[in-house]
């Protein structure tokens, strides 16, 4: 079993238990996880990284409800997910995980306001302009929820999709590749307001990125390999997460399984 800071999966917002995803039977099967076991406490920033074909996507997917895996356990606030029907898993996920994309993933024809009210409405919970102006505020787009996605720069879209994510007040938020598609200043503005969200509100984020510079923002940053958790470093500096990413790179040539990210 691979481990990275198992923690308690009693009390950790995240927690993976053995888990393992695969996919295909005989030769082509493809082992996009391996046996994990790891947990993020409340109040925490976590990066997740590895090489191409590691299993980073199907990490994010397993852990936030998106995909089942085929054994283990994934736990969010307490509740167990692998025993839920898909309506339930729709209705957690809701209500209970928010998501921030790299493509931001806006409708265009509506405004940053109502974007943002989009889970609230769709979980069918009061959604009004009070609402959505607190979370735009807390973004720093309080007199921008008018606009729709076209009029605002990339950066403030991301800045709507963390405030969307953050409405339904969640248990965690995930981040695939948040600051992927944006240039360096803004993508640093962006990682500034994920950790400012975890040490002032105390929230949950779980990122996957491939930036070094990105996951050196976060309080904890997880490394896999070939489906498994290999490295786990607390508040590792650029340096040494680009090092660690250049070693694992080096040595996953061998291994990376087709079709996994």
């Amino acid at each position: 079993m691979t481990t990275a800071g198992g923690g308690d999966p009693t009390s950790d917002v995240v927690s993976l238990t053995g888990v393992s995803h695969t996919y295909g039977t005989g030769d082509s099967t493809v082992h996009a996880l391996r046996e994990v076991t790891v947990g993020m406490p409340r109040g925490s920033f976590t990066a997740v990284m590895g090489p191409s074909g590691s299993g980073k996507s199907t990490f994010l997917q397993t852990a936030a409800g998106l995909d089942r895996p085929t054994s283990g356990s994934v736990r969010i606030g307490g509740t167990e997910l692998t025993g839920l029907t898909e309506d339930e898993l729709t209705r957690l996920r809701r209500e209970r995980v928010g998501f921030v994309f790299q493509s931001f993933n806006l409708l265009p024809s509506l405004t940053a306001a109502e974007n943002v009210l989009l889970p609230l409405r769709l979980a069918g919970r009061p959604a009004g302009r009070r609402e959505a102006q607190a979370v735009l505020d807390r973004v720093g787009l309080g007199a921008h929820g008018h606009r729709r996605p076209a009029e605002l720069s990339g950066g403030q879209q991301q800045r709507v999709a963390i405030a969307r994510a953050l409405v339904s007040a969640p248990d965690v938020v995930f981040g695939d590749e948040p600051t992927g598609a944006l240039d360096s200043g803004t993508a640093a503005e962006v990682l500034g307001l994920l950790r400012g969200i975890v040490d002032a509100e105390g929230a949950t984020v779980v990122m996957v990125t491939h930036d070094p510079l990105a996951a050196s923002v976060a309080d904890r940053v997880v490394f896999l390999a070939d489906g498994g958790l290999v490295a786990d470093l607390e508040r590792p500096s650029v340096h040494e997460i680009a090092d660690r990413m250049i070693t694992l790179t080096r040595g996953a040539g061998a291994l990376v399984a087709p079709g996994v990210r």
